[in-house]
């Protein structure tokens, strides 16, 4: 009887536990989400993986957060960037095409802004969950080589122009936090991972 006592305890705390921890994963989750809500990615796709395609990739990047930069000074919001981007959607694009011609090349060059998945990355102390981001996506030529992606809005892989908004502005107190944590030490950044990639099909 003592035995049957103690196993349907241990059973209770196991029950309990987890699902503790399936509520903190789905609390996790939520602000995840909140995360995404609020962020506009850049995505920067190159031609090849050719050190002249990739070389040229970056320079299209840093063109491309430049006036983006400009852009966004006055966003207070995610909303605000993405109205401006739909509005100038043409403009990045040729941004990104005086690039690619003053490096010699004539690649055809797409700007889009569309959702796209990201894996969860760490940019300096910030780290930003995976899932599906708004992004500005810019296509070098045929597309196949190796990406490159960071933040566009709030802008934080080139400082912007003027009183830009940051993260801090943007974002609610627990998706701060969420961002600030270590993915090295937060086993729920990986679990969340794991769920969207079963979830979309991955």
């Amino acid at each position: 009887m003592m035995n049957d006592n103690k196993r349907r305890l241990e059973a209770a705390a196991l029950l309990a536990m987890a699902v503790a921890v399936l509520l903190s994963v789905v609390r996790f989750d939520a602000r995840c989400r909140s995360v995404e809500d609020e962020v506009l990615r850049l995505h920067v796709i190159a031609n090849s993986d050719s050190a002249e395609d990739q070389a040229l990739k970056l320079a299209v990047r840093d063109a491309v957060l430049r006036a983006g930069g400009e852009l966004f000074a006055s966003c207070a919001s995610k909303a605000d960037a993405q109205a401006l981007v739909k509005a100038r959607l043409d403009d990045l694009r040729q941004v990104a095409e005086a690039v690619v011609r003053d490096h010699g090349y004539s690649y055809p060059v797409q700007v889009t802004l569309s959702p796209c998945r990201f894996p969860t990355r760490t940019y300096g102390d910030v780290t930003l969950p995976a899932g599906t981001y708004d992004a500005v996506r810019v296509i070098l030529g045929a597309g196949e080589g190796q990406n490159w992606w960071c933040v566009m809005f709030p802008p934080l892989c080139l400082p912007a122009a003027g009183d830009a908004a940051t993260l801090a502005d943007v974002l609610a107190a627990p998706a701060l936090q969420t961002v600030k944590e270590n993915p090295k030490y937060e086993l729920r950044f990986w679990v969340v991972e794991k769920l969207r990639a079963l979830k979309n099909g991955a």
